[in-house]
């Protein structure tokens, strides 16, 4: 009923409290100004609560406080709310670290691959099935089925699983990058090789699906980009300025969660789910072949054999949990996803229960839903303007503190307070 929160808030001065109830029944006593509170176990409304009430977080500064007599009352219901704080409180930790680390790359390769920028996609709505690919194990059952649907139908391949499509046989009509990574391009280049062998045109395959921020090879400055703006502040005063056409998809950690998303957006039809098993149970992380194998052969050798390299990278993937965060976060989604996402080939057991009994009438490939368009300025004044953009904007008392607050901490994230000059110098830094 919130007795502890008055005790909390004596101990705890500066500490915000946030108080999660199973039972609206039960009136709280709650009425201080550092404590909000919540009555709900759906995990959607849970996550978007969390989400606006700790928009910045540091997992080793938070305490969950449980009341165990609760257990004993509502069990499931009580168990379902603490697994769905938990399970937020790693997704976001991870994001936070993984941006920590990256965002200054991030930045870098958004101005970078500006330059890289000769071509932008417009489309239309298609009345089309659409299979989106990730490179799980699952994968190689399934591509017997995507081999007799790809006439039929879209195909939305995150890069990691192009060149398994490719020894398929199977062009992807789109393929979706958004690791800011260098070694991200290893499963570039052979969607770039494929695509130049094909010979055919740009608006009808090798169409590039990427956040700017994302490492792509320069070679892609001869593929039309479909941008992804991920919603931010900065990202959007940039591409707004420069108008350049752009689908919103936030970044989810997973390449996988934005390739659903943009099939939910360009197509009004079934999604088809193919190579997203979101969990290591052998050896077997990938499906076969894939973009890092030439790593695990050439560390092979008579004392250390490949299936030794296999068995580490497996263990590692395992231990490090993100699998789990990922299948998690994608259990939540489904209930929010319309309900015309179905499974093919060996998907992991969230999804088992989404496949149709039967699959309908299959449309043709007909109609044109892409059309590429020049960009319509020189790659180098692209940036030029980009960086000038975001610069004003900065010095804009209507944007400050929202640009201060996204930029901060992808430039200077072990920093508390960043002067403008800072983050002014940053800017012009990484566009260079």
């Amino acid at each position: 009923m919130g007795f502890i929160i008055p005790v909390l808030h004596e101990k705890f001065k500066n500490s915000k409290i946030i108080a999660l109830h199973v039972d609206g029944s039960i009136k709280a006593s709650e009425n201080h100004t550092n404590a909000v509170s919540l009555c709900s176990n759906d995990p959607l409304i849970v996550q978007a609560f969390l989400e606006k009430e700790i928009p910045d977080i540091n997992a080793s500064l938070i305490r969950i406080i449980e009341w165990r007599p609760s257990v004993n009352h509502y069990r499931e219901a009580y168990v379902k709310l603490l697994s769905i704080v938990v399970e937020f409180i790693k997704r976001t930790d991870a994001e936070k670290r993984t941006t920590a680390y990256f965002g200054r790359r991030w930045i870098r390769n958004f101005f970078k691959n500006l330059k890289l920028l000769n071509q932008t996609v417009l489309y239309r709505k298609a009345r089309l099935p659409v299979i989106v690919t990730g490179s799980g194990p699952g994968l190689e059952t399934a591509l017997p089925v995507i081999r007799n649907m790809q006439n039929n139908c879209l195909i939305l391949a995150a890069s990691s699983s192009v060149m398994a499509l490719s020894s398929a046989g199977i062009q992807p009509d789109i393929v979706i990058a958004t690791d800011g990574g260098c070694w991200a391009l290893r499963h570039i280049y052979p969607f770039y090789r494929k695509t130049k062998e094909s010979q055919r045109p740009a608006d009808k395959t090798g169409i590039f699906a990427v956040n700017l921020s994302a490492a792509l090879p320069s070679q892609c400055a001869d593929m039309p980009f479909l941008i992804l703006n991920d919603g931010s502040f900065w990202q959007s005063i940039i591409l707004h300025e420069l108008d350049l056409p752009s689908i919103i998809i936030p970044q989810k950690g997973t390449v996988m969660a934005s390739a659903v998303e943009l099939a939910i957006v360009l197509s009004g039809e079934n999604i088809f789910l193919a190579g997203m098993n979101l969990s290591v149970k052998d050896i077997r992380t990938h499906a076969k072949p894939y973009g890092f194998d030439y790593i695990f052969f050439n560390n092979a050798g008579r004392f250390n054999p490949v299936y030794s390299e296999f068995f580490v990278r497996s263990k590692l993937l395992r231990d490090g949990g993100s699998m789990d965060i990922y299948a998690a976060w994608f259990k939540n989604r489904l209930e929010l996803w319309p309900k015309r996402i179905f499974s093919i080939g060996g998907n992991n057991e969230i999804f088992v229960k989404t496949i149709p009994s039967e699959r309908g009438a299959v449309l043709k490939k007909t109609g044109e839903y892409f059309k590429a368009v020049s960009a319509g300025y020189d790659q180098k004044e692209f940036c030029k303007r980009g960086v000038k953009a975001l610069i004003s904007a900065l010095k804009d008392s209507q944007y400050k503190e929202n640009l201060k607050t996204e930029l901060a901490p992808l430039f200077f994230p072990n920093e508390k307070e960043v002067s403008d000059n800072d983050l002014e110098a940053a800017i012009y830094e990484v566009s260079k």
